[in-house]
């Protein structure tokens, strides 16, 4: 059966029929330290609308390694090691980072920029998309699922 999105690795599989409730480029220091990049890509999904096919596969670690109890869970594959997805112990979101987790080419690009520091001393983005020091303001998180 084919999905609307669909990422992984080998040995977990994910797939999502919804579209995302939020699509943003990341500037704030945890993804930065997690991932590596300067900006990170990062889609929330409403939880519920995020399928694992083998969730006793992953392995979970905090997102925000100064924050451990903190609602964020990054979620790797037990076998290979490769991020699957941030899982909100909340059950209000599931996230995916498209170029990292299997989803790059099938997710629009991001259409603001989020957690911008000025105090971080980058140069404030100036792509014409909005920029915000959190998410959008019109964002509601969504109800647990």
């Amino acid at each position: 059966m084919s999905h609307k999105y669909s990422g992984g690795c080998d040995h977990i599989h994910t797939h999502a029929d919804h579209d995302p409730i939020d699509n943003h480029t990341c500037h704030c220091s945890v993804c930065k330290g997690v991932t590596g990049q300067d900006t990170t890509h990062v889609v929330f999904f409403k939880h519920g609308d995020v399928a694992v096919d083998n969730e006793a596969g992953l392995k979970r670690q905090p997102f925000n390694a100064n924050n451990p109890d903190g609602p964020l869970e990054l979620c790797t594959c037990g076998e290979c090691g490769a991020p699957i997805m941030l899982d909100d112990k909340q059950n209000r979101i599931r996230v995916i980072v498209p170029n990292l987790m299997g989803y790059d080419g099938q997710i629009a690009p991001a259409p603001y920029h989020a957690f911008y520091d000025p105090a971080s001393g980058v140069p404030k983005p100036d792509d014409g998309r909005p920029v915000y020091e959190a998410l959008r303001p019109d964002f509601e998180w969504p109800a647990p699922s």
